[in-house]
């Protein structure tokens, strides 16, 4: 098991837990995650998410310029969903993986900076690795042309990513607004790897994606259900927390329907023709 310790405090808090076992729409699913963000209080909050995909479906950080990264023609023609996410990051094709999103307002838990908050989480999935019989890392800095370039999410492990063997199997990202912060990433049950490579305009030599899917690092195949349940029990074990089931009402589930006609359904947001700021 890993040594890695941790510095919460003995009093044990409250998570709200959204299971979502049904897969749903790219656009569905970002509205969700931008709903829990906004949603936070002022007061220490934490949403911890997990969800599956309805379809193949390509995720744009924020500011990537789609022209550069995404072959869209072939997209549209083999259905494959395209959006833009309001995290940064590089390309991810999602499909036969488990998401996580986690929100926080807890800067008592968290701290108030974005590689601290990053660093935490990971060292939580790690732990839930752990209990799926892996021996996981924390990577060290990508190259620089990986930072600067285009290539995609599972090219490289970005810093305090998460590795079996070098090859990254966790890709995140993170927004943050004062004391509030988003981090959603993929996990792969399953590898993807020719069809990312069709989907993205990087040059086919530059293309090696040094990414391993949970089924190939376990050499075996892993079902979402037992994923979840592996790194839930990681992560409140890690953070020492009760994770409380939470199931959106009518209400809610009408206001992430506006987020998602505003944003994630709109063509003029998944393809940068205008960006609305985020709140």
């Amino acid at each position: 098991m890993s040594k890695l310790k941790t510095r919460f405090p003995r009093d044990r808090r409250e998570w709200s837990f959204i299971l979502e076992k049904n897969p749903y729409s790219g656009s569905w699913n970002m509205a969700v995650d931008d709903f829990l963000f906004c949603s936070l209080s002022d007061k220490p909050q934490t949403y911890l998410r997990f969800y599956g995909w309805k379809r193949p479906t390509a995720s744009l950080g924020y500011s990537q310029d789609i022209r550069r990264v995404l072959d869209v023609e072939y997209c549209q023609k083999h259905g494959i969903d395209i959006v833009r996410r309001m995290t940064g990051g590089k390309l991810v094709l999602h499909s036969r993986e488990v998401t996580y999103s986690l929100c926080s307002s807890d800067s008592r838990t968290f701290t108030s900076t974005l590689a601290d908050s990053y660093r935490l989480i990971s060292q939580a999935l790690i732990r839930g690795l752990e209990k799926m019989g892996l021996r996981p890392c924390l990577a060290d800095a990508p190259p620089v042309s990986y930072v600067r370039g285009n290539l995609p999410c599972f090219s490289y492990p970005a810093r305090d990513e998460i590795e079996v063997d070098g090859k990254k199997i966790i890709g995140s990202a993170q927004k943050r607004t004062g004391s509030r912060f988003i981090q959603h990433g993929s996990i792969p049950l399953e590898e993807d790897d020719i069809l990312l490579e069709a989907i993205s305009l990087l040059e086919k030599n530059k293309g090696e994606v040094r990414m391993v899917s949970l089924s190939q690092a376990l050499g075996r195949q892993v079902s979402f259900d037992w994923t979840v349940e592996c790194l839930t029990s990681g992560i409140s074990e890690f953070f020492n927390v009760k994770l409380t089931p939470k199931k959106f009402n009518a209400h809610e589930r009408k206001l992430i329907s506006e987020i998602e006609q505003e944003r994630y359904a709109n063509p003029d947001w998944t393809f940068g023709v205008r960006l609305p700021k985020l709140p």
